[in-house]
């Protein structure tokens, strides 16, 4: 239990976020992909639909909802990371695709709230 109290915010989101998925029937087939590209937080899969996924964790009293720190640019960056894990495995080209956001607010007593936007942006 106290193990997650030292983790960074982004690290407890993105197993927040993992779990939230694992708990719909998701299978976690990376967590942190990295690349020249850039970094997908999560790729999920659920029958024929691959999900690459933006994890952004805040605290209740951010400046701005999670999912508007995923700007544009983050989501080039996004698009051409799983360009890339989709070259490393063609397997999976033929999957339905999706990109994801998941908003994760930590509350100060441990607590959190997870919200998946699914299709939050599109290629």
């Amino acid at each position: 239990m106290f193990d997650s109290f030292r983790k960074t915010p982004g690290e407890r989101g993105e197993r927040l976020a993992a779990k939230h998925y694992r708990r719909d029937a998701y299978r976690v087939l990376e967590q942190n992909f990295r690349t020249r590209q850039g970094e997908i937080d999560l790729i999920v899969q659920k029958g024929g639909t691959l999900a690459f996924v933006e994890v952004k964790t805040r605290d209740p009293h951010a400046i701005a909802q999670p999912r508007e720190f995923v700007t544009a640019q983050k989501q080039r960056r996004l698009i051409l990371a799983a360009r890339r894990y989709l070259m490393l495995h063609p397997e999976r080209a033929d999957s339905t695709l999706r990109f994801d956001v998941v908003e994760v607010v930590l509350s100060r007593w441990g607590g959190a709230s997870v919200h998946r936007i699914e299709n939050a942006f599109t290629l």
